[in-house]
């Protein structure tokens, strides 16, 4: 046994309780397995874990949950076949991205026409108004958008605050993101496109909500925290946190 299994599973058991490692939903499973899933989203799901991370949701047939900057859609078809026809999927994209890169906009109509459970929204981070009685919300390598030069500074505690005011008591907000370096604060998110984890959790906590858990799913201790997430060297396999908060009952 080396040295390194050894603090790896050392790590795992200092988690307890935590849900991170729970087994995949039968709902979820069978979302994965949709054969009208992307083959290009299919051939990432080896490093990118969406069954393991959509368990952290609790996600139930019938839900209604949230996309927050969903991107290519990856996250919103796996989420629309899990809430099945009775549940909803809001995939959120801001309009300050779709001005950027008009691709954007486009994925998120060919994503919303393709099922018929997906509401878009595409408004600006300040003008974002989610539906209520929401029981999830994702945001999967965008926290740190929210702390690009662009943006006003208070944006992340203006959206934290609309999720936590949006979601039911008890409802899940889980956030993925790209680790920063200790020490590098906001910096990183400008200049990498990575964030302390240490900064989520404050911004998080700050809008009242409780951090639950934390899951080790996409960690990659060769990741040296200091490269941009898209350079060569380490795109598609960046060191990752995964924090689930929840609204308190």
């Amino acid at each position: 046994m080396t040295r390194n299994w050894m603090l790896a599973a050392a790590a795992v058991m200092a988690l307890g309780s935590t849900t991170a490692m729970a087994a995949i939903p039968a709902n979820v499973a069978a979302a994965l397995a949709d054969k009208g899933r992307p083959a290009e989203d299919v051939a990432k799901d080896a490093t990118r874990k969406p069954g393991e991370t959509v368990a952290l949701l609790e996600v139930k047939p019938g839900a209604k949950v949230v996309d927050l900057v969903m991107g290519g859609g990856y996250f919103t078809h796996i989420l629309s076949a899990a809430v099945g026809p009775n549940g909803q999927v809001v995939a959120y994209q801001p309009a300050e991205f779709i001005q950027f890169q008009a691709s954007y906009g486009e994925n998120l109509k060919k994503v919303a026409a393709a099922h018929p459970n997906v509401t878009p929204i595409d408004s600006s981070f300040g003008a974002l108004d989610l539906p209520d009685g929401l029981d999830a919300v994702l945001t999967v390598q965008n926290y740190h958008d929210m702390h690009l030069t662009p943006f006003p500074k208070d944006t992340a505690s203006k959206v934290n605050a609309e999720i936590f005011k949006s979601l039911k008591p008890g409802g899940v907000y889980l956030v993925v993101d790209h680790v920063g370096a200790p020490g590098s604060g906001l910096e990183a998110a400008m200049k990498v496109h990575r964030i302390e984890p240490s900064i989520v959790k404050a911004e998080v906590e700050a809008a009242g909500f409780k951090l639950e858990s934390e899951s080790p799913i996409l960690r990659n201790t060769t990741d040296a925290h200091t490269a941009n997430v898209f350079d060569p060297s380490v795109r598609g396999k960046t060191d990752q946190f995964v924090m689930k908060f929840r609204k308190p009952k």
